[in-house]
């Protein structure tokens, strides 16, 4: 359980106790994990919030909580990711614009965007946006661990250095476990909602690591928070036309 409590440890602000570097090698096995106890607490504030307020105040509600738990992790590298693909500049004065800080114009507008989407999605969702929520956080991750160890990982230290080598028999074996739980939340919404939001997520994936493999030759961590971001959105998205 090692791996678990360094994915906790990297993925969230809860903690984990002491760990070791070595840990961090077997973390990326379970993302998806992390993201079925991420979703699972967004789906029960959904549902708490949801018997006195209306489904937007309810979706609005679930995001923050996602965001507290995670630091907005992700979001800032959705940010980051979009400043520096989007800039424009070659591929080294990229990387530089996605290590600074401070937010560009890029990064707002797509971090607001991804936010909007969200919330929207959620509450278009109502009653199946608790499934969606568990669905969409953990394969996204497990998305995340994918795009992290078929890489190219660009960077000789950065957030992902450590943790790019092979899964393992016991990995796949976790990663499957996580797939299945996600597809049986997918089921409860409708058969239909599998093949659809693998589907969004398979396009919103396949997008941003092909858009930063062009720009930057291969990904980052940033990049990854932008996969998890934009994964769980196409997800949500795939389950929603099919309601």
């Amino acid at each position: 359980m090692q791996g678990l409590r360094a994915a906790l440890v990297f993925l969230t602000r809860l903690p984990g106790g002491r760990l070791s570097s070595g840990d961090f090698s077997r973390a990326p096995a379970w993302f998806g994990v992390v993201g079925l106890l991420i979703g699972g607490a967004q789906a029960l504030v959904f549902i708490a919030a949801g018997l006195l307020w209306p489904p937007i105040v309810a979706a609005l509600l679930a995001v923050v909580v996602g965001l507290l738990l995670t630091g907005g992790l992700h979001e800032d590298g959705l940010a980051d990711s979009f400043d520096g693909l989007g800039s424009g500049r070659p591929r080294e004065r990229a990387l530089e614009i996605m290590r600074d800080s401070r937010i560009g114009s890029h990064g707002a507008v797509a971090l607001g965007l991804a936010l909007a989407l969200r919330v929207t999605i959620l509450a278009a969702l109502g009653p199946a946006a608790p499934w969606a929520l568990i669905a969409a956080q953990a394969l996204s991750r497990v998305a995340m661990a994918v795009a992290l160890r078929i890489g190219p990982y660009v960077r000789a230290t950065g957030a992902g250095t450590g943790m790019t080598g092979a899964f393992g028999p016991s990995g796949v074996g976790v990663m499957c476990v996580t797939g299945g739980v996600a597809g049986l939340a997918l089921a409860a919404v409708s058969l239909w909602a599998i093949p659809a939001g693998l589907a969004g997520l398979a396009a919103c994936v396949w997008l941003m690591r092909m858009w930063a493999i062009r720009r930057l030759g291969g990904v980052t961590g940033d990049i990854l928070g932008s996969v998890q971001v934009l994964g769980d959105v196409g997800i949500c998205l795939g389950v929603l036309a099919c309601l």
